[in-house]
C-alpha cells in the first residue's frame, strides 16, 4: 500500500502498486504511521518527499468499499473520513519539516487534498490531472478541503474553477494558477524535481518547530481548523530570544 525509505536526510513516502491508490481505511492507517515515523525520526535537515507508482498519485477515498461497508455515514466518518483530516491532513500540516509532493499521475478528491497538504508540489504534464470531483459525483465538499483551498489557492477565479466547476486541471494549467511548483515531462523527471528541491532543503537545516510555526502562521484557516493554532493566537515577538 505504501512504503517509506530514508535517503540521506530525505525521507521518501510511495503509495505503491498499479491501482488507484484509494484512501481507504487500511490505506490511511499506513500512511499515518509512516508519517508518524517520520514526525519521530526527523532532525535537522528532514525533508519528506511523497510520490506514487502507477497511473494514480490517488484518486481519493474507496468509495466502492464505503458503499459496500454498510456502515452509517457517522461510522464512514468515524472509519475514513475524520481519520483521514486527522492522521493525514494534520499531521503534514504539522511536521516539523518541509514537505514535497510529487504527482506522477492523476489526483483526484481527497488525493488532490493529499497533494495540496504538502509545502511544495511537483506534477507532470504528460499524463494526469487535479481533479475535485465532488460536484459530479454529489458529494457535499469537506469543510477542511475547504479550508486548505482557501489556504493553498489564492486566485479566486482559480479555486472557483477548481471547486464549483469541477475542472480538471492539467500540470501546466495548475502551474500557471499557482497551484503546483512546476510542470515536468514525465513521471521520472517530477520525482527527480522533488528529489532536487528536497537536497537544497536539506542543506538549510532548519530549526523544525520554527519551520512548523511559519506554516502554521501560512495557512492560517486550516491550523485553526484543525486546532493546530487558537484563533486568534499570535506569537511574542521575542518568545525565541
Amino acid at each position: 500500500m505504501c512504503t517509506l525509505e530514508k535517503r540521506g536526510r530525505v525521507f521518501v513516502l510511495t503509495l505503491t502498486g498499479d491501482d488507484e491508490h484509494r484512501l481507504g481505511p487500511s490505506r490511511i492507517d499506513k500512511i499515518s504511521a509512516a508519517l508518524q515515523h517520520v514526525r519521530a525520526s526527523s532532525t535537522p535537515g528532514s525533508v519528506l518527499v511523497t510520490t506514487a507508482e502507477g497511473k494514480f498519485f490517488s484518486n481519493g477515498f474507496d468509495l466502492d468499499w464505503a458503499r459496500a461497508s454498510g456502515l452509517t455515514d457517522r461510522e464512514l466518518d468515524q472509519r475514513m473520513g475524520n481519520p483521514f483530516e486527522r492522521h493525514i491532513m494534520a499531521e503534514l500540516l504539522s511536521l516539523p519539516i518541509p514537505t514535497i509532493a510529487a504527482v506522477t499521475g492523476h489526483a483526484a478528491a481527497a488525493g488532490f487534498v493529499l497533494a495540496l497538504c504538502h509545502d511544495y508540489v511537483f506534477m507532470r504534464k504528460d499524463r494526469g490531472f487535479l481533479y475535485m470531483s465532488e460536484l459530479d459525483i454529489s458529494l457535499p465538499f469537506p469543510d477542511s478541503f475547504m479550508a486548505l483551498m482557501r489556504d493553498k489557492i489564492g486566485n479566486s477565479a482559480a479555486r472557483r474553477n477548481v471547486v464549483l466547476r469541477a475542472a480538471k486541471i492539467k500540470a501546466t494549467e495548475a502551474a500557471a494558477m499557482g497551484i503546483i511548483e512546476a510542470a515536468c515531462e514525465s513521471a521520472e523527471e517530477t520525482v527527480k524535481a522533488a528529489m532536487r528541491l528536497a537536497e537544497e532543503l536539506v542543506g538549510k537545516k532548519w530549526d523544525g518547530d520554527i519551520y512548523g510555526s511559519i506554516r502554521k502562521g501560512t495557512l492560517r484557516e486550516t491550523s485553526e481548523y484543525f486546532g493546530l493554532v487558537t484563533k486568534g493566537e499570535k506569537p511574542g515577538i521575542m518568545s525565541r530570544l
